[in-house]
């Protein structure tokens, strides 16, 4: 089993930037991709950023340029920074895992993370 927590939620206005970060814990060679989805209210889980144990990244267009994604493999620990939020990435934002190769499909993730929210006012 693969533990996820996430951390570095919160409450800013438009056009501030934000921190998240999720550490994992457990079964960590099984991590060689670590994603982050999120998930407004009413919405279906959606697809931000991912990055591979070996530095590869994929974003998300509706973030492309905004959010940046990092990991530490030593500290099994990966983090996104989202500057020039907007009102429409209010959602609760999941970090998830997986082994293998990158996928953007919610459905091949078998390891989540319990959420944070993060939330943008105009």
């Amino acid at each position: 089993q693969v533990q996820l927590v996430e951390s570095g939620g919160g409450l800013v206005q438009a056009g501030d930037s934000l921190r998240l970060s999720c550490k994992a814990s457990g079964r960590t060679f099984t991590t060689d991709v670590l994603a982050w989805f999120r998930q407004a209210l009413g919405k279906e889980r959606e697809f931000v950023a991912t990055i591979t144990r070996s530095g590869s990244t994929l974003y998300a267009d509706s973030v492309k340029g905004r959010f940046t994604t990092s990991r530490d493999n030593a500290r099994n620990t990966i983090s996104l920074q989202m500057n020039s939020l907007k009102t429409e990435d209010t959602a609760v934002y999941y970090c998830a895992a997986r082994a293998a190769y990158i996928s953007t499909a919610a459905t091949s993730y078998p390891y989540w993370g319990q959420g944070t929210q993060v939330t943008v006012s105009a």
